[in-house]
């Protein structure tokens, strides 16, 4: 099986380049279009700023490489809120795949903190990557954005209110958290993945 990581101007990369690794895979880290359209599987990975990476998106076409895909596309963190129609971090256009908008935590008591950082479980899990043995397992997000619940959402967790973990959408699928550093269910959801 092919596997391609979208490479472009955000960390986290090889963190999911070495967890796929632990699963037997070796995936190809690439900006190629043809790379990435023929491969059998594509991870959209990311940690940075919704404005510049989109920004970078459009000026190497990437952006519409991406919204091209057809075989099964996985977009983490950053990835999943730049497969969202807009962001509120830069105020930017995004990919347009998911009809939501990407909004900031705002604190609402003195102990809410903003990257929310930690573990987080698993509510409401629908189908898609997931399957009913998640509900309510633990996985690990850092995040200072969250896209709201809405049609797509394929599972929720909860920090100062209810956001989508998860969205699912034909072959697009998207986690908030990181599954690279999410121990066994991580590697579950990645092998759910890979298998779809």
């Amino acid at each position: 099986m092919e596997v391609a990581i979208v490479k472009y101007n955000a960390g986290n990369i090889y963190s999911v380049y070495y967890a796929l690794q632990r699963l037997g895979i070796t995936p190809v880290v690439t900006a190629d279009a043809e790379v990435l359209s023929k491969a059998d599987r594509v991870i959209f990975p990311g940690v940075g700023e919704a404005g510049t990476t989109m920004e970078h998106l459009r000026q190497t076409g990437l952006d519409e490489v991406i919204r091209s895909l057809k075989q099964p596309v996985l977009g983490i963190c950053l990835g999943m809120q730049l497969l969202c129609s807009r962001s509120e971090e830069g105020d930017v256009e995004c990919l347009r795949i998911f009809d939501a908008e990407v909004k900031r935590f705002i604190p609402e008591r003195h102990a809410d903190k903003v990257p929310h950082i930690g573990w987080n479980n698993l509510l409401n899990v629908k189908d898609g990557l997931f399957d009913a043995s998640l509900e309510g397992k633990f996985v690990y997000f850092v995040h200072s954005y969250y896209v709201p619940l809405n049609e797509y959402t394929a599972a929720v967790s909860e920090y100062i209110h209810s956001f989508s973990a998860a969205l699912y959408k034909d072959n697009f699928y998207a986690v908030q958290f990181h599954p690279e550093k999410s121990g066994d269910v991580g590697e579950a959801i990645l092998h759910n993945f890979l298998d779809r």
